[in-house]
């Protein structure tokens, strides 16, 4: 169907963050998922092979104090955690390509003490005592550009005041690197996000704490050689990207997805450190390639406010998907939250948007057509060949998700507006002939906009086509809200 712009066959990794099991999932998760396999679905389209990941975090010291709050094992805790992110792929409509990582698995617990000890072997890894102000939210011990006011920049709580004997990453060793890495136009993605990450990088990099003191946090991978220590939970987690792979195996899917394919990671905006810095240092000392590309999404806020369950104003994904469907979730999620930019996000407006697109939209227009052709036409019009909407699909390449839901239903306006002023539901009384060649052509362009919905929303494309092949109004795909 995208004839124009076809790149050659390639191998495409992609994988969202792995969020912290500490909580239910919530909705920044569920926008990064839904992005994440929209771009999968796009690739798969233009017959790429590829490796979609995800899972969860299941190590640290905010997991176990966490599950001592709730008086339960940690292993029962994060189980029972990491499932109720599992379900998020049937919640979802995921493609059945998503692989599920759990950073407890013991290949992976393998794999980062593999990661450990070739940066160790790299001599990018030494034990020092250290004496710090350490934020529980962030799992890492803070810098002065790190505090604001006295509190965490990104928690606004007060750090603790900490002293322990810890191994460190020389991160500072890899500046350089870092600088002609970062300087890449297509590293990171928005261009913003790459600038923030270079000059924090020019500033100069100070070594960071790779692992904490057994007696004060157990629940973590241990140390390999030193049982008084288990990994840092940055360390251990970042091992996933490629730990989902196979790898420390070199053949298979690691040197088919990672070595030789394009990867390319997702995650939120206040992951630029994590995901473009230290972990791309990691990969430098264990002497393995660079992640291609980052992606770094805006937050949702709800009300003006960060969400937050003290206030409040918290929206599940799960809520989502009980109120409007799985369909419509997708549609709330990508059209009406901005890719990189934050967005609010209420129930009042989600309610606004889903009847004005969905309701009195597509739903609308498509059963509209589909009874005139029911009526009017003896067999079904076929949607084999339709012609290409480069304004869908030349978005997605750009992680422009809302810009190519807008202009597909800037089309389905321009039909329905199309639709008021051709009138063939009169002509069709007057001129059958005539009548028949326009409701012919929407039906075409109903297909049309099935086949680049599918990247979107694919159950609905399903349906929609079906209805085009029986040559009958589908049944309501969207309800009216009560």
């Amino acid at each position: 169907m995208r004839k124009g712009n076809v790149k050659p066959m390639k191998n495409f990794y992609l994988t969202t963050t792995l969020p912290y099991v500490n909580a239910d999932p919530h909705i920044g998760f569920a926008l990064e998922l839904v992005q994440a396999d929209s771009l999968i679905r796009f690739r798969k389209s233009l017959g790429h092979e590829v490796f979609f990941n995800t899972g969860t975090d299941e190590h640290g010291q905010k997991i176990f104090e966490a599950s001592e709050r709730a008086g339960r094992d940690v292993k029962e805790y994060v189980d029972y955690y990491a499932n109720e992110f599992k379900k998020l792929k049937d919640a979802l409509g995921l493609s059945d390509d998503l692989h599920f990582i759990r950073t407890t698995d013991k290949h992976h617990v393998r794999a980062a003490q593999e990661m450990w000890e070739r940066c160790k072997k790299k001599g990018d890894i030494y034990k020092k005592a250290f004496e710090g102000l350490y934020c529980i939210g962030c799992e890492k011990f803070l810098t002065t550009r790190d505090i604001e006011n006295g509190l965490c920049s990104i928690h606004a709580t007060e750090p603790k005041p900490l002293k322990e004997e810890n191994y460190f990453f020389r991160l500072s060793k890899y500046q350089k690197d870092l600088e002609q890495y970062l300087s890449n136009g297509e590293a990171i993605v928005p261009a913003w996000r790459k600038e923030e990450a270079l000059a924090f990088v020019k500033d100069g990099l100070e070594d960071f704490s790779i692992s904490r003191e057994k007696k004060r946090l157990s629940w973590g991978i241990p140390v390999p050689g030193d049982d008084t220590q288990v990994m840092y939970v940055w360390f251990d987690a970042l091992t996933n990207y490629i730990s989902t792979l196979g790898w420390p195996e070199e053949e298979g899917d690691f040197k088919k997805f990672w070595q030789e394919g394009q990867v390319v990671q997702m995650a939120g905006k206040d992951q630029v450190r994590f995901q473009s810095i230290m972990w791309q240092a990691m990969l430098m000392s264990a002497g393995i390639k660079n992640t291609n590309q980052v992606f770094y999404h805006g937050f949702i806020t709800s009300g003006g406010k960060k969400m937050s369950k003290s206030i409040g104003n918290v929206i599940s994904p799960y809520e989502l998907v009980k109120k409007y469907g799985t369909e419509a979730t997708r549609y709330l999620l990508l059209r009406h939250v901005h890719s990189t930019e934050d967005s609010d996000v209420t129930w009042e407006k989600l309610d606004e948007w889903y009847t004005a697109g969905l309701v009195n939209g597509l739903g609308n227009l498509v059963a509209r057509v589909m009874k005139l052709a029911e009526q009017h036409l003896e067999g079904s019009v076929g949607a084999a060949d339709v012609r290409p909407m480069p304004d869908v699909w030349d978005p997605i390449e750009k992680f422009e998700f809302n810009r190519g839901m807008d202009s597909l239903w800037s089309y389905i306006q321009d039909l329905d507006g199309l639709i008021q002023e051709q009138k063939p539901f009169e002509v069709i009384k007057k001129n059958k002939v005539a009548g028949k060649k326009q409701i012919q052509f929407l039906v075409t362009e109903i297909a049309r906009i099935a086949k680049h919905l599918k990247l979107f929303m694919p159950e609905t494309s399903k349906k929609i086509l079906q209805a085009i092949e029986e040559n009958k109004k589908p049944g309501n795909l969207f309800p009216r809200l009560p």
